[in-house]
């Protein structure tokens, strides 16, 4: 996962934004940046919000109580990155039946799985189970996140895109930025370049902003900056 995120930067990096807008293109302002933009940040945020609670989360955690639970969630991250997903799945919906964080991190993954087998609407349910029932807030809002990707991607209409994520903007914490990006993309989906903007403004003017996601925030006002000359 890891090699595959720094593969999208590096391939981002390799190709300016900018160097491929052309006069053709301007006749489609609004198409042409979500397709072209709109599918990259969603997978960014996608790898981003998976390796927040890779097995590195568990690392942290080696007291004899939980070295069993860590064990069998190394193997089956192990065997999803084999492409055994049939195997993997089934060691995590053993790790889901216990209780706390392990469950909720478990179920993240069942969903990330179902995404990979294609069973989006399964993916859709396991992670409308996280945002309702997690024992963590934080477990929450990346369920939220991932499940706002997936219909911004899916074509979801606004409303319900927006009722996921505006509660994640009411105050800066982990998730506050990543909402904000995700709701620039679903304006950037829908046409609305002045909205699109505003949303990359406050991720610019945040305090909590890394100065690469500032970086990315100010390519992408260059860009809307550009289709609307």
């Amino acid at each position: 996962m890891i090699k595959k995120a720094k593969k999208e930067k590096d391939i981002l990096e390799q190709d300016p934004l900018l160097k491929e807008i052309s006069d053709d293109v301007k006749n489609d302002q609004m198409k042409v940046l979500w397709d072209k933009y709109g599918l990259y940040v969603i997978i960014f945020v996608a790898l981003a919000l998976t390796l927040a609670v890779s097995f590195e989360t568990f690392k942290n955690w080696t007291d004899k109580r939980n070295q069993e639970i860590s064990n069998a969630y190394a193997v089956a991250i192990s065997l999803q990155s084999q492409g055994k997903l049939d195997e993997s799945l089934e060691l995590f919906q053993a790790l889901a039946k216990r209780s706390g964080l392990y469950a909720d991190i478990a179920k993240l993954q069942i969903a990330n799985i179902y995404f990979e087998q294609n069973k989006p609407e399964e993916a859709v349910k396991m992670l409308e189970l996280l945002v309702d029932e997690a024992e963590s807030i934080q477990m929450q809002e990346i369920a939220s996140l991932k499940l706002a990707a997936y219909k911004i991607d899916a074509n979801a209409p606004a409303e319900e895109v927006q009722e996921i994520l505006l509660p994640l903007t009411q105050q800066e914490n982990g998730s506050y930025n990543v909402a904000r990006e995700l709701l620039a993309m679903l304006a950037i989906r829908d046409g609305k370049l002045d909205e699109a903007k505003k949303e990359y403004e406050q991720i610019i003017a945040s305090a909590s902003s890394s100065d690469e996601l500032k970086s990315r925030a100010q390519d992408m006002i260059t860009i809307i900056d550009d289709q609307n000359k």
